[in-house]
């Protein structure tokens, strides 16, 4: 996603950034953060193996998570905008709007996405109703992708984009540090460097080649993995200029020591977005096939 270091503890509230810490603070929750960590690859990893039914409600109650911290971020300051249970009443029609297009059959279902928008619509700040229609587009969508493109394409596939993805953070974040440099987007992303994105590129290049030279891929799928990566990038920078519009650190704190599912999941969003674009244009390569 970025070369950022790992997130801290979420609050929803003014930003605590920059704010000093002991070193206990610092690691204090490192059995909080692995033990988190743990769950999440488990619990991702089922959902990438799973298929049909189990992996549209998988995808879903994911969706749905992610539509809930959405109407929390965007109207959590103006609580007379909404009663308490608004952000939650969302999200759960957030997830039914995605299994009912996943389930239902043609492409009319598709008009379904604007349900959540409208039902969030009145309970959102007037300064953040557009970003709140554009990022529950983006969601859904983005959630269709991953069963679509699961669905479509196959596992091995949609392993190659979350690959992709994971190699770009990496290397973003290690020559990030490592060589610092020139600031990507300051103004939102005050620790990305020129450095660290172009090496995710280069990351997601690497990737590719290794399953081009094991007969896995054809080369196509060297021009197609930089684009899967700088949309994963583009995705970690949207949601952080959402909570920098609002002023918190993390999307939620719904998941210990690593904040929110918009947080870890936000490049994930942007690749599989990336990826049904180019399924549709017939240039997403078939990993394995």
């Amino acid at each position: 996603m970025s070369d950022e270091p790992p997130k801290r503890h979420p609050q929803v509230g003014p930003s605590t950034e920059g704010a000093p810490r002991g070193i206990s603070g610092n690691w204090s929750d490192l059995g909080t953060r692995i033990a988190s960590a743990v769950v999440l690859v488990l619990l991702g990893a089922l959902l990438v193996l799973s298929s049909g039914i189990w992996l549209a409600i998988g995808v879903s109650i994911l969706c749905g998570g992610m539509i809930w911290e959405l109407a929390r971020l965007t109207a959590w300051r103006h609580a007379e905008f909404h009663s308490p249970r608004h952000p939650v009443l969302i999200g759960v029609l957030g997830g039914l709007t995605l299994l009912a297009m996943l389930m239902l059959p043609g492409d009319w279902p598709m008009l379904l996405a604007v349900v959540p928008v409208l039902a969030g619509w009145g309970g959102t700040h007037v300064r953040n109703r557009w970003p709140y229609l554009i990022f529950t587009f983006a969601i859904l969508l983005a959630c269709y992708s991953v069963v679509v493109v699961r669905e479509v394409m196959g596992l091995e596939t949609t392993l190659w984009i979350v690959g992709t993805v994971v190699a770009s953070d990496v290397l973003g974040y290690f020559v990030g540090r490592k060589l610092g440099g020139p600031k990507f987007w300051p103004a939102v992303s005050p620790k990305k460097t020129w450095s660290g994105t172009v090496a995710g590129w280069l990351g997601a290049v690497v990737l590719g080649l290794a399953l081009v030279l094991s007969g896995q891929a054809g080369w196509g799928v060297i021009m197609v993995a930089p684009v899967i990566a700088i949309f994963g990038q583009a995705g970690d920078i949207a949601e952080s200029w959402l909570k920098r519009r609002v002023g918190v650190k993390d999307s939620s704190d719904l998941i210990p020591g690593h904040g929110g599912l918009m947080d870890r999941f936000d490049a994930m969003s942007g690749a599989f977005l990336a990826a049904l674009l180019a399924m549709i244009l017939g240039i997403l390569p078939q990993i394995g096939g």
